[in-house]
C-alpha cells in the first residue's frame, strides 16, 4: 500500500470513529439528530484537512482528533441552521433534519454541536486554538447574515459577494489548517501557509457549489438544481450573466427577481441562459485560479507525505459534481 493510501485509510475510519464516540456522550434525545447529519455524507475536509496539516509539520500524537472533529462537529451544527434558514427540504439527497425532527429539535441539536466543538478546543488548554475556532464560528455566522441581507439584491458588489463566501465556507476551512499548524507547534510562515491555503481551498470549493447550483441534476448533488435561484440568493453565475444584458432588459428581470416574481418556468429559463452563456463554467475558472494559489501555499509546507495527500485532494476538486 502507498504511504498516501495508507493515509487515507489510516485516517478517516479514525475521524469517523471519534465522531461517533463523541456523539454517543450526547444526551439520548440529541444523537438521531446528530447522527442524521453527520451519515448523510460528507467529504469530511475539514477534519482531514487538520489531520493532514498537523501530520505534514511532523505532529504525530493521537490527540489530533478532537481538534480536527471539532471542526466537523462545528460545520454540522451550521448545516442544521442553514437548511432551516433556507428552508432546504433535502441535504445530499436525504431529508433534512428539520424536515424529520421538527425545526426547535434541530436548533438545540445545533447548539449542542457549537457547544461540543468549543468544548473539545478547550481541554487542549491552548489560547491560539480557542481563538482560531471562536474566528470561525463568528466569520460563518457573519457570512450567513451577510448573505441574508443581499438576498435578491442583484447589485450585489463583487467583493461583498467574496466576502460572504469567505465568511460562510473559506474561513472554517482556513481554520482547520491553521489549527493543524498551530497544534504542530509551527512557525509563524508556515502557520501563514496554512492559513492561505484554507482560505483558497475554501473559496475554490464555494465557487464550484455556486457553479454545480446551475449545473448538476438533483439526482447528482442531492438537492434541487437551480436552488441559489430559487432562495433569491446571488451567486457569482447570476452576477456574470446580467453584467453582459442589455441595460432595459437586465432592469426588467432585475426588478423581478427582485420581487420574487419569477414563476418556476422562468427561474428554469434563467438558469438555461446562465448555463448556456458560460457563466457557471467562466465560475468554475474562477475557482481554479483559487485552486492555483491555494497549491502555491502548499508549496511552502515542508515535503512529506501529507503534503502530497492535501495536494491530491485538491486535484479533483474543479471536476467534482456534487
Amino acid at each position: 500500500m502507498s504511504d498516501i493510501a495508507d493515509i487515507v485509510s489510516r485516517e478517516v475510519p479514525a475521524i469517523n470513529r471519534y465522531l461517533e464516540s463523541a456523539t454517543e456522550t450526547l444526551n439520548p434525545m440529541v444523537q438521531p439528530v446528530v447522527r442524521h447529519v453527520l451519515l448523510a455524507g460528507g467529504k469530511r475536509l475539514r477534519p482531514l484537512l487538520t489531520i493532514l496539516t498537523a501530520r505534514a509539520m511532523g505532529y504525530r500524537a493521537d490527540d489530533v482528533y478532537p481538534l480536527a472533529c471539532s471542526l466537523e462537529f462545528l460545520h454540522s451544527a451550521t448545516l442544521l441552521h442553514d437548511d432551516i434558514l433556507d428552508g432546504a427540504k433535502l441535504r445530499r439527497g436525504r431529508e433534512s433534519a428539520h424536515v424529520r425532527f421538527g425545526s426547535t429539535h434541530t436548533i438545540l441539536a445545533g447548539d449542542v454541536l457549537l457547544a461540543l466543538a468549543n468544548r473539545l478546543v478547550a481541554e487542549y488548554d491552548n489560547p491560539e486554538l480557542t481563538k482560531l475556532l471562536s474566528e470561525a464560528l463568528l466569520q460563518t455566522a457573519t457570512g450567513e447574515i451577510l448573505e441574508i441581507a443581499h438576498l435578491r439584491d442583484v447589485d450585489l458588489p463583487l467583493d461583498t459577494y467574496f466576502s460572504i463566501i469567505t465568511g460562510k465556507t473559506a474561513y472554517l476551512i482556513q481554520a482547520s489548517c491553521q489549527c493543524g499548524a498551530v497544534l504542530a507547534g509551527a512557525s509563524p510562515r508556515l502557520i501563514q501557509a496554512a492559513a492561505d491555503l484554507g482560505h483558497h481551498i475554501g473559496v475554490a470549493f464555494q465557487l464550484v457549489d455556486d457553479a454545480l447550483d446551475y449545473t448538476s441534476p438533483a439526482t447528482v448533488s442531492g438537492k434541487p438544481t437551480g436552488g441559489d435561484l430559487k432562495e433569491g440568493k446571488v451567486t457569482l453565475p447570476l452576477l456574470l450573466y446580467l453584467q453582459g444584458l442589455p441595460f432595459e432588459e437586465r432592469r426588467r428581470l432585475a426588478e423581478d427577481f427582485r420581487q420574487d416574481q419569477l414563476s418556476a418556468e422562468d427561474i428554469e429559463y434563467l438558469r438555461g441562459n446562465v448555463v448556456a452563456g458560460g457563466h457557471a463554467e467562466k465560475t468554475r475558472e474562477m475557482a481554479g485560479e483559487s485552486l492555483a494559489k491555494a497549491q502555491a501555499a502548499l508549496a511552502k509546507f515542508p515535503p512529506s507525505p501529507e503534503a502530497e495527500l492535501i495536494g491530491d485532494v485538491l486535484a479533483p476538486m474543479l471536476a467534482r459534481d456534487k
